[in-house]
């Protein structure tokens, strides 16, 4: 068998040979079994939900759900009142398969309906799997399925989109909380207030968080009942449609999360025991039940559960053009202990026979599936263990994910800020722990996510700031807690955004240095959203010294968006000096220097670069931007000759570096 590039591209990995070669033989081998040998494909495969759940056909209506454990079926709803009627009895065909179907006067759009399932030893109403909108009753709380089929649907435009492919800018946002008063947002609100500020800040790509449909709007959208279909809570699914074309036409590409990784245990809203089988779509025993998160964890060795999974991720393409997906929960999917508990120390953690194989063959699937249906697609994968391969090219004997997320980077900034002072922060480091990945393997690298913005945890802001966000943020009274937090927020951003090798991401308002966590709405707080917003007022207000944050990071993506393909350009250290605590580093004609040291500037430093005359384009200490303005940007910076280093076509560049500064030069032709 000839050896995958893999492991060609890392020798570390030759021991774990058999290991690699029988995952990607059991994904081919799977393939194989689900498309026939090849007589169809692997998006052939994947259109489950055209024939499953409710749709209006030429002829009436016909309804499909799998349920091989029920003993009878009935649809129930608005149109019957709720009764069980012979009329509206499913038929049970093969496979654990039931159809009903119904003539066009039956249904119209609006009516809400249900499932109500016997099975064996009992009954129960359920929403069907497949529903592609549910709703829930404002006053008893109750979600059921809704038919939706409005006289004049939204129609999306062509997928003429081109997916951003470089560099992949991320704004991760919430849809309910993105708007300033205290309720729940809506898609309509999100497109005419929020997008505007992505495109105006340079992100060119949104992460929309909790899109599936789920009954706690607390989970953040992470304990999802309803796969395929949108939530209700924002709006309805053409108001959804209508923001993704409209982030089209910006040119912003629209990615979602996509959890796969658990479901929600209710029964009634969710597939938590479906037909009085609880492992109808989840593992039995011992692996049924996420310990960590009270959830259920799908059996990915059961064709049906990859058969809705699948199709789930070509759902989201096909009807609402979703351009790609974070995969949620990776970690959890890959081993039998979800990752909890287990330091991943050496190779032998991810070849040890603890991991799932068939969650494994699941999401090399699932990445096939989503570049084949689109092979622009963006997929990311959540993932804190380090599993080699896991964005690498299937070709190659990866999983095909297009990216990983860098999520090293975000825990050393919490443990630097929180354990060193200011003086033991040592760029080489820094450096090290930002640019620490796998060749062959992208990241998308961020400061912070909404994981650090959340009850229970602290934003980068928050734990410069604290207490002194409440009372010092006004221009001209910032005291030295708040300038030393905003020229240390800008410089970790500045050093994490220009270090990627794939992408750079950042939760909402964390730009600018919002204030407030995120608390959802529940019973402890009085089921108040006060928290569960963001204060856009606080960076529209120009005497407050939050938009300098705000401004800075915009004025950061224009410097990375400069430079074509800057993702692809090789990351040149070109000095640094624990001591000084000072770091410069190149990329192209882009001149980064960092001077992390809290109390000493320097006159003059040195530095072996490329000859040449050099302009500043970006200062942390720009007054703009919050600083002091201790330097002259009008400038510029000649590189000065050393017959040392002619050979070597480098010369020397002397800069003043103020305390605790940034500065961005390029090289002019």
């Amino acid at each position: 068998m000839e050896t995958l590039n893999l492991i060609k591209n890392d020798p570390w990995l030759k021991p774990y040979a058999d290991a690699i070669n029988g995952r990607h033989q059991y994904a081919i081998s799977k393939e194989a079994e689900l498309t026939n040998n090849g007589e169809k494909t692997l998006s052939d495969f994947a259109s489950g939900y055209l024939y499953f759940g409710l749709h209006r056909t030429e002829s009436g209506w016909v309804f499909r759900e799998w349920a091989p454990n029920a003993t009878q079926i009935f649809l129930i709803g608005t149109f019957n009142d709720w009764k069980e009627e012979k009329k509206f009895s499913l038929e049970r065909k093969d496979n654990g398969k039931w159809e009903l179907k119904l003539p066009t006067d039956i249904l119209k759009h609006g009516d809400l309906y249900k499932l109500k399932v016997y099975w064996e030893g009992g009954c129960g109403e359920r929403i069907p799997a497949w529903s592609t909108r549910v709703v829930q009753d404002g006053e008893t709380k109750i979600f059921s399925a809704q038919v939706w089929n409005p006289e004049k649907p939204y129609i999306m435009k062509k997928r003429a989109f081109k997916t951003v492919t470089a560099p992949l800018l991320i704004y991760e946002c919430h849809i309910g909380m993105a708007q300033q008063e205290e309720k729940v947002g809506s898609y309509k609100e999100f497109q005419e207030k929020v997008l505007p500020r992505v495109v105006t800040d340079g992100y060119n790509c949104i992460q929309i968080m909790a899109i599936q449909e789920h009954p706690y709007y607390g989970s953040f959208g992470y304990h999802v009942s309803s796969f395929f279909a949108a939530s209700s809570r924002f709006g309805t699914p053409d108001e959804l449609k209508e923001l993704i074309d409209t982030a089209h036409n910006m040119g912003i590409a629209v990615i979602m999360d996509i959890v796969h990784s658990h479901a929600v245990k209710n029964e009634v809203e969710g597939l938590g025991n479906f037909a009085g089988d609880p492992n109808q779509y989840f593992y039995p025993g011992d692996r049924h039940e996420h310990p960590a998160w009270d959830s259920l964890c799908f059996d990915y060795g059961k064709n049906e559960v990859i058969h809705f999974l699948l199709s789930n991720c070509k759902y989201w393409m096909e009807e609402y053009h979703i351009d790609g997906f974070r995969f949620d929960g990776v970690t959890s999917m890959l081993y039998y202990s979800h990752g909890l508990g287990e330091a991943f120390c050496n190779y032998n953690d991810y070849f040890n026979g603890h991991q799932d194989d068939n969650a494994i063959c699941y999401l090399t699937l699932a990445n096939r599936l989503i570049h084949q249906v689109n092979p622009k697609a963006i997929t990311i994968a959540e993932e804190v263990s380090g599993m080699p391969g896991l964005a690498a090219k299937y070709e190659d004997g990866g999983y095909g994910f297009d990216y990983r997320m860098a999520m090293n980077i975000p825990d050393y900034w919490i443990k630097t800020i929180k354990e060193k002072i200011d003086e033991d922060w040592k760029p080489s480091s820094l450096f090290w722990e930002v640019t620490n990945r796998r060749a062959d393997e992208k990241t998308i690298s961020y400061a912070e996510s909404h994981d650090q913005a959340l009850v229970g945890d602290k934003t980068i802001i928050f734990r410069l700031i604290d207490a002194d966000m409440y009372w010092h943020m006004q221009k001209g009274d910032e005291n030295y807690t708040v300038k030393r937090g905003i020229a240390l927020h800008k410089m970790i951003r500045l050093l994490t955004a220009t270090t990627i090798n794939g992408g750079y991401l950042n939760f909402m308002g964390n730009e600018f240095g919002h204030p407030e966590w995120i608390d959802f709405p529940r019973e402890g707080n009085g089921w108040s959203c006060k928290y569960a917003r963001r204060q856009w007022d606080l960076v529209d207000n120009h005497n407050l010294a939050y938009h300098y944050l705000g401004d800075f990071d915009a004025a950061m993506l224009k410097v990375i968006k400069s430079i074509k393909n800057f993702q692809d350009t090789p990351v040149q250290e070109i000095w640094h000096n624990d001591g000084d605590q000072i770091l410069a580093y190149m990329r192209k004609d882009l001149v980064f220097v960092f001077n992390f040291n809290p109390k000493q500037s320097f006159t003059d430093y040195g530095f072996l670069m490329p000859a040449g005359c050099y302009e500043v384009i970006l200062n942390t200490d720009d007054p703009a931007y919050g600083g002091y303005g201790f330097a002259d940007d009008s400038v510029k910076h000649f590189t000065i000759p050393d017959p040392l280093y002619k050979k070597e076509k480098k010369e020397w560049m002397k800069l003043y570096i103020p305390a605790r500064t940034a500065v961005v030069l390029k090289r002019k032709k």
